[in-house]
């Protein structure tokens, strides 16, 4: 049986996400994991993918990740092992398991080894997606559905932004970079946090890439322009008076 339904028909509505966050996704079934990918990723969410407990534990060491999709029976490391270093030194870090396995003791053991959410294959992806957006609400402060600054609103559930009421034709790495912009409040947000969080673990640190991406979302944006350079230190979102 396929393992869960309606990935292609969901990752078309834009209409999925709430929260920017960056997911490990640890599924030793490729094609499944690659779909989830696909989904994911139309809505601007940074992902990134492993197929093994030994691959989830070195990508965990390099990169800070807000939600782990943890397929529960893998190969090599077992998925309740790695559950368990994440729970020992990721503290922030979410986790959804994952498993073909549908008993009430399967689900309670999960729990006890420290998941956060639990999901039976076969399973629908907006379930999937709703599970993901409740942990990544749980994992901090409460964000509010629409985030406003200056004439700009940007609604993350719709995937939609608008500036004086017209409508942004943003790319996802746009969306992505603004809605972390407006998050900040008007902190300053260095290149690397925006490289981290809107990108994913192929991206390449030295380049380009943030700058360009800033320049294309000023000029979708216009005049008056809301993002300051700070030298050294990143970028911030202003509110012009």
């Amino acid at each position: 049986m396929w393992p869960f339904k309606g990935i292609f028909r969901w990752a078309l509505c834009p209409r999925c996400f709430t929260g920017r966050m960056r997911v490990l996704i640890v599924e030793d079934e490729v094609y499944l994991a690659d779909a989830i990918r696909t989904g994911l990723r139309r809505e601007s969410i940074a992902v990134d993918v492993v197929h093994d407990g030994t691959a989830a534990l070195e990508a965990l060491t390099v990169n800070e990740y807000d939600v782990v999709v943890l397929d529960r029976d893998l190969p090599g490391i077992h998925g309740d092992d790695v559950c368990a270093w994440i729970v020992q030194n990721r503290p922030g870090c979410r986790v959804l398991m994952l498993t073909a396995a549908r008993s009430l003791r399967d689900r309670v053991d999960g729990f006890e080894r420290g998941a956060d959410d639990y999901l039976a294959k076969p399973f629908e992806f907006p379930e999937l997606v709703a599970r993901l957006r409740a942990l990544d609400r749980r994992a901090g402060a409460a964000r509010p559905p629409v985030l406003e600054g200056a004439d700009v609103r940007l609604d993350p559930f719709r995937h939609e932004a608008y500036r004086g009421g017209r409508l942004l034709r943003l790319t996802n790495k746009e969306f992505a970079v603004l809605e972390l912009l407006l998050r900040a409040d008007g902190g300053v947000v260095s290149a690397e946090t925006l490289l981290e969080k809107a990108w994913d673990e192929n991206a390449d640190p030295f380049t380009n890439t943030v700058r360009v991406t800033m320049s294309n979302l000023r000029k979708r944006l216009g005049e008056p322009a809301l993002i300051d350079t700070v030298p050294g230190a990143g970028y911030r979102f202003v509110v012009r008076v």
